[in-house]
């Protein structure tokens, strides 16, 4: 046997385990980015209306009747240039009760509206506060950073409880 087989044999090893080990960091990472992407493409959904409100509708709407997916009721204005409703839709969801008046933001060209205040900037980043908590098993089993994803897992139940208690 050639002495300088072995040497070879064990550089191409390390190699082969460097390449599936970048491989590996890779993809997960790309996992990773993707998950947070599109925790805020669903949360920018319903959140650029309440966080960018200058020029917008505000308003209240007292909730009169609700159905499976959505309440509605009479909307009343508070901004300048806003025009009284008699009929406004919001999401029906567990922040939303028959009876009970909310601040809301005026979907543009529309009659929908979402929560406004921080009641409702909370509630329109739930969304990212589930992909924090997804991003943050990724980051840990792919990445190996348990740091990170403590950060990650941290942050996601923060905005989550933050969003449950305020509303």
């Amino acid at each position: 046997m050639i002495p300088a087989m072995p040497a070879l044999a064990a550089s191409a090893r390390q190699t082969s385990v460097a390449a599936l080990r970048f491989g590996r960091l890779a993809s997960m990472g790309v996992v990773t980015v993707l998950i947070l992407i599109a925790g805020v493409w669903a949360s920018w959904g319903s959140a650029q209306y309440v966080m960018l409100t200058k020029g917008r509708e505000r308003g209240t709407i007292e909730v009169t009747r609700c159905s499976e997916d959505a309440c509605t009721g009479p909307y009343t204005p508070l901004s300048h240039g806003s025009r009284a409703r008699a009929r406004a839709v919001i999401e029906n969801t567990v922040a939303v009760r028959k009876g009970q008046t909310y601040g809301v933001v005026v979907k543009p060209g529309s009659d929908g509206v979402v929560r406004s205040g921080p009641a409702g900037v909370l509630h329109s980043w739930v969304p990212m506060g589930g992909a924090l908590l997804l991003a943050s098993v990724v980051v840990a089993g792919g990445l190996r950073r348990t740091r990170a994803a403590w950060v990650l897992a941290g942050s996601g139940i923060a905005l989550l409880t933050a969003a449950f208690v305020a509303i």
